[in-house]
């Protein structure tokens, strides 16, 4: 169900403009050149729940990115048109506006250049290009008058960067603090969280060194160092082969094969990680590092969905980047990976910190 404009803006409390910031989050950073207004919000909140920019008539952004599931699909890898599966997991668009680059491995800067990707990657919305999707948006009078209303363009000037610009003005509406963690560390209210919470943010500042990546700072907290990391995850894909795939990956990148459509399709390039984008050696198998906003709502876990749960994932950083002791360890794994040492109480009390970083605006319309 399409989010009407007053919800959509329950998370900033704005309408055209933004106000402060929930609490324990910046102001959202805006782009000069696409502020924000609450028409074009509107706007991209419909092109962003709309399936006819499909090859099939049945995806929408919305499809990867739920409403109901905290704008995920709760899926380890999203389904795209005529079912059709990728490789990675699909992240929350909640609070997305903060990321300094977005997809797994940052290959697109912005949402802008984000949003123009999945209807035309082929296993997500299956167009052959954007010209579908334009045509579309030309022949429906709503869409024409509202972006001559936006932009003040006629139909046949409709472009793609308007529509990507709309889009991203609305996910920056998509925005929650003000979680029982904000409440207790920012603004000093001790009831906030458990006796078990407070001692999961113990560990998860001390022993378990989980701030090293998903940064918390003194007026703020995204959860995230916006970098890219090999935690372990995915290796044994291309373990032993890691310098051939990514000399696999490079031959057909110079032949002009299109990264976003590669690591997509092809399993074993989309273990290579950031370096698909970079092409620094160091960089196999790194990942960035997702926002923990919301984490226990936008399961299963990684860049491939392969832990299922939040005690999963505790585990296998327990287990210095491994999901059994026994499993090898990747020879490009970062340098902070190591075994923890926590106790079952421990795990148990930073599982229980992380529940407390689900902010209440987001229950008021995440169905479970």
């Amino acid at each position: 169900m399409m989010i009407k404009l007053a919800i959509a803006l329950l998370f900033t409390g704005v309408a055209g403009s933004l106000s402060a910031a929930p609490l324990g989050l910046p102001p959202v950073p805006i782009p000069e050149n696409n502020p924000q207004t609450a028409a074009k919000i509107a706007l991209g909140d419909k092109l962003f729940h709309d399936a006819r920019f499909s090859a099939d008539g049945k995806v929408s952004c919305s499809t990867c990115h739920s409403q109901a599931k905290a704008f995920t699909d709760n899926l380890p890898v999203s389904k795209g048109f005529n079912g059709l599966t990728g490789t990675r997991n699909a992240p929350t668009v909640i609070n997305a506006a903060y990321m300094k680059t977005l997809f797994w491995d940052g290959r697109e800067p912005d949402l802008e250049g984000q949003s123009k990707q999945p209807p035309i990657n082929p296993v997500e919305g299956g167009l052959p290009d954007h010209k579908p999707l334009l045509a579309v948006i030309r022949k429906d009078r709503d869409y024409v008058r509202a972006f001559r209303g936006v932009f003040g363009v006629a139909a046949d000037a409709i472009s793609m960067d308007h529509v990507a610009m709309a889009i991203a003005s609305f996910e920056r509406t998509i925005v929650a603090g003000d979680s029982p963690f904000d409440r207790y560390y920012y603004a000093g209210d001790k009831k906030a969280m458990t006796a078990a919470q407070i001692r999961g943010l113990a560990i998860f500042t001390g022993k378990g060194r989980c701030v090293s990546c998903h940064t918390i700072e003194q007026t703020q907290a995204l959860f995230t160092d916006n970098r890219f990391h090999n935690i372990g995850i995915g290796f044994k894909k291309i373990h032993g082969r890691e310098a051939q795939t990514a000399e696999q990956f490079l031959r057909a990148k110079r032949k002009g094969a299109d990264v976003d459509v590669t690591v997509l399709t092809k399993q074993t390039m989309s273990e290579l990680g950031r370096f698909a984008v970079t092409e620094n050696i160091t960089q196999v198998g790194a990942f960035k590092t997702p926002t923990l906003r919301n984490v226990d709502k936008t399961e299963p876990y990684m860049h491939d969905g392969s832990l299922a749960t939040l005690e999963e994932v505790v585990d296998f950083y327990n287990n210095g980047g491994r999901v059994k002791e026994t499993d090898p360890v990747s020879g490009f794994l970062s340098g902070g990976i190591r075994p923890l040492g926590l106790s079952k109480g421990e795990k148990k009390d930073l599982v229980k910190y992380m529940e407390a970083l689900t902010s209440p605006d987001l229950e008021r319309f995440t169905k479970r």
